[in-house]
């Protein structure tokens, strides 16, 4: 009887050591573990690679890890930018799952917030952190804060602002006998492009060509074209939307002075010396300015003779979706310490962007040093009052008609259809799409 026993009683104690491994083998979505089993996990999707700022996404986020004794964030990079980020998205609502806190462009302003679930950043303040309540007015203008509104309210906070510049490779410029200071129109811009092909047999322009239209409108805008009406209808295959176009083709296919590659491919030319100027986000000052063997320099971005240039404003806002309390809360306090003037100094300094909060620029513990040691960022700060809403196509059909204009970009780039035909299947395509 007492053997039975004992037998009953190591068979018990094998019995709970065997649950306590399992138990501690199973720890909540929410919560991480070694050691770190009373935060909460968060995911946070961002679109920056490496050449532009994702190695500061990670020192901000390793950062507030060690500082958070309540949260873990978990840094997700999405490629194919921010189209890419609402693709994927699309993907994680239709599995019923859903990340804490998402970065999207100005672009899918109105397409992300018809089609998703997400936490007003007023009601996650007033619930989440009561005492601060005035942070969004103290903090950002409101005609910045206007980006990142529907009809509705306040959709997220804005998070990067950008505009388009032009990069110059003065050491190409001057072999090529041109003007260091560069061009001051488009049309300029192309005969700075032609003589620089045809005197030091470089390529002289390249203009970005992620997964977005964001340069190629600014260039229909800065010859006085319009890409959609107040009402959401496609008008950019208007006479100075051709013309606008029209300028660009001709320097890739006729001239054979522009480059047509994708974007990364396109700045590393760039960057390696083999093109004499570069069209793109000032978010590449850093990425430009760490590699390339030259002396470069910024210029805003040109007008079309006779006209003013137009730059829509790029960049993104960052967007609370996380579906449950825990992870609202989670997900603002990561938000709140990405907005510090810290943060913000850190994340202009290791991409270009301009910083939305006001306070940052001409702060001691923000960017005032940083600013007067990096004269590029000039170009973009003294273009902003040119900013204009980059456009966002309304409606459910939002990523398809930017599929459009970026698959008609590539037609009319690669050469194989006419500038006028092409713009006007697509303004034709976008305007037949559900809205």
């Amino acid at each position: 009887m007492i053997r039975r026993l004992k037998r009953l009683g190591v068979s018990f104690v094998l019995l709970i050591g065997i649950l306590v491994v399992l138990l501690s083998g199973c720890t909540s979505g929410n919560q991480s573990g070694s050691g770190e089993t009373h935060k909460t996990v968060i995911e946070y999707w961002h679109v920056n690679a490496q050449t532009q700022g994702g190695q500061a996404v990670d020192e901000l986020v390793k950062d507030f890890n060690a500082k958070s004794k309540d949260v873990k964030v978990v840094a997700k990079y999405n490629p194919d930018m921010y189209k890419g980020l609402m693709q994927n998205l699309q993907a994680e609502k239709a599995a019923g799952k859903s990340p804490a806190l998402v970065q999207v462009g100005w672009a899918y302003l109105d397409y992300f917030s018809n089609n998703f679930s997400y936490l007003d950043p007023n009601d996650a303040i007033a619930k989440f952190d009561p005492k601060n309540k005035s942070f969004l007015k103290e903090n950002f203008l409101p005609n910045v804060l206007h980006l990142a509104q529907n009809k509705k309210g306040q959709v997220g906070i804005p998070y990067s602002l950008s505009s388009p510049v032009l990069y110059l490779n003065k050491d190409l410029l001057k072999k090529a006998g041109l003007n260091e200071n560069g061009p001051s129109s488009w049309q300029e811009v192309r005969q700075f492009a032609d003589t620089i092909k045809k005197k030091t047999g470089n390529y002289g322009l390249y203009v970005q060509e992620p997964a977005d239209t964001w340069a190629q409108q600014a260039l229909m805008l800065s010859n006085g074209a319009q890409i959609i009406t107040k009402k959401g209808k496609a008008v950019f295959a208007s006479k100075e939307g051709i013309e606008a176009y029209q300028l660009y083709q001709d320097m890739v296919v006729k001239d054979k002075s522009a480059l047509h590659l994708p974007w990364d491919q396109g700045v590393d030319a760039f960057v390696k010396g083999k093109v004499g100027m570069l069209y793109t986000t000032i978010a590449q000052m850093s990425n430009v300015k760490a590699g390339a063997q030259f002396k470069v320099s910024t210029i805003p971005s040109p007008p079309f003779e006779g006209k003013e240039a137009k730059v829509p404003a790029g960049g993104s806002f960052l967007a609370i979706t996380a579906q449950s309390e825990d992870q609202q809360k989670a997900a603002w306090e990561f938000e709140k310490y990405l907005y510090s003037r810290q943060s913000m100094a850190k994340w202009t300094e290791a991409t270009g962007y301009v910083p939305p909060r006001k306070d940052v620029a001409q702060a001691k513990d923000g960017l005032k040093d940083y600013i007067a040691e990096n004269p590029m960022l000039k170009a973009a700060l003294d273009q902003m009052d040119k900013a204009v809403p980059w456009t966002s196509f309304p409606g459910n059909s939002g990523l398809q008609a930017e599929q459009i204009m970026i698959d008609s970009r590539d037609k009319i780039l690669g050469g194989s259809g006419s500038v006028s035909k092409t713009l006007k299947d697509a303004q034709q395509q976008i305007n037949q799409l559900e809205k």
